[in-house]
């Protein structure tokens, strides 16, 4: 079991920045690919970014390439994903994900999800 607890979400105005923050525990998780997901009511749920765990090789989202990076600290067990220049449009719940095999929709961990709302 992968238990997955998120942070570092609120409320920014357009422009500014935000860092979430997923700290995982539970066995062997420094083994799992790591990723986040976001989502607005109405819409499915949708790939932010994703960050394996082996040789830390990454890829995001295209809205957010060059705004958004995601990193690890296998030391401390946790994901982070710096945010910056926020649009309205990344307005959204932010859900931590983490996988022994692929980041996707149907991956096996999820948080509960960090709320993120940028103003304009």
């Amino acid at each position: 079991q992968v238990q997955l607890v998120e942070s570092g979400g609120g409320l920014v105005q357009a422009g500014g920045s935000l860092r979430l923050s997923c700290a995982a525990s539970g066995s062997t998780v420094s083994s799992y690919h790591m990723g986040w997901f976001r989502q607005v009511p109405g819409k499915e749920r949708e790939f932010v970014a994703a960050i394996s765990w082996s040789r830390g090789t990454s890829n995001y989202l295209d809205s957010v390439k060059g705004r958004f990076t995601i990193s690890r600290d296998s030391a401390k067990n946790t994901v982070y994903l710096q945010m910056n220049n926020l649009k309205p449009e990344d307005t959204a719940v932010y859900y931590c994900v983490a996988d022994r095999y692929l980041i996707t929709t149907h991956s096996r961990y999820w948080g509960q999800g960090t709320q993120v709302t940028v103003s304009s």
